[in-house]
């Protein structure tokens, strides 16, 4: 069984930056597609950013697009968020999954606690 455990978020000013990291324990990393997601206080779970197995493709949602960018490191089983130019509405708890492509990038059942995301204005 797979176990994501996301780190690195905290306290940041509008405009600043922050570098979430996902350790994932288990079998199958380097095989899947991971993204990351964030949910806000009264807000659905929504998907952010996605990378592809070997990291050759990425997406992003329009509201994060050209600030920040998926990588991963498939040696270290572990996939980074690099979130630029942050804005109050970015401010949520931040999670990372690995997501099945033949399903349409459903994620994986098993969620970890996240990592808290907090953008003062």
């Amino acid at each position: 069984q797979v176990q994501p455990v996301e780190s690195g978020g905290g306290l940041v000013q509008a405009g600043g930056s922050l570098r979430l990291s996902c350790a994932v324990s288990g079998r199958g990393f380097s095989s899947y597609a991971m993204a990351w997601f964030r949910q806000a206080p009264g807000k659905e779970r929504e998907s952010v950013a996605r990378i592809t197995w070997d990291g050759g493709s990425t997406y992003y949602a329009d509201s994060v697009k050209g600030r920040f960018t998926i990588s991963r490191d498939n040696a270290k089983n572990t996939v980074y968020l690099q979130m630029n130019s942050l804005k109050p509405e970015d401010a949520a708890v931040y999670y990372c999954n690995l997501v099945d492509y033949v399903s349409g990038y459903v994620p994986f059942p098993t969620w970890g606690q996240g990592t808290q995301v907090t953008v003062s204005s």
